[in-house]
């Protein structure tokens, strides 16, 4: 019989929603997903780590990483540049989210742009569909990728949460006189 992965979890308050952070013992994030979504992120994580095979413990900031979440809401963009994440996924995937993590803040891409970075240029659908499955949102910045005419696209949290969090990482917003 396969170990049980056990995860911990903890909720924080943001101005765009509660987000449920989902870490391992080890300190890598997981998930991150809005409570209005908490039944989706339970069917991403049994379709991850398989039904029963992973349980759930709420712990208050695991590892740090909800304090540096809540900073990075807060104001330090920075904060959550480094935070270490683990998933599961195929291994294309995994790359989509890799190149996702190196779009820098206060700045967007393309799916076209973002196929082209991973060397798959023609692979922009494919590209699309990785985004959107993407179990890290805000940390493995899926928000930043915008449709090659500029125009705001599909976020799962919502568009309303991709207009704020782009805004916030607007080096624009950050200016002050």
């Amino acid at each position: 019989m396969p170990d049980i992965l056990h995860l911990l979890t903890d909720r924080i308050d943001t101005p765009i929603g509660t987000l449920i952070l989902v870490a391992d013992t080890e300190g890598n994030l997981r998930v991150t997903d809005w409570t209005d979504h908490e039944d989706r992120m339970l069917l991403l994580l049994e379709r991850h780590y398989g039904k029963n095979q992973f349980r759930l413990e709420p712990t208050r900031n695991p590892h740090g990483l909800t304090a540096a979440l809540t900073r990075y809401f807060d104001g330090d963009l920075a904060a959550i540049d480094t935070l270490p994440v683990q998933t599961a996924g195929t291994p294309f995937q995994r790359e989509v989210w890799r190149a996702l993590r190196e779009i820098p803040c206060g700045t967007t891409t393309s799916y076209g742009e973002l196929a082209a970075r991973i060397g798959r240029p023609s692979a922009v659908r494919a590209v699309g569909l990785a985004n959107g499955a993407n179990p890290i949102g805000v940390v493995v910045p899926c928000h930043r990728v915008i449709g090659a005419n500029g125009s705001l696209t599909g976020y799962g949290g919502g568009l309303p949460r991709k207009r704020w969090l782009l805004h916030h990482e607007s080096p624009a917003r950050r200016l002050s006189f």
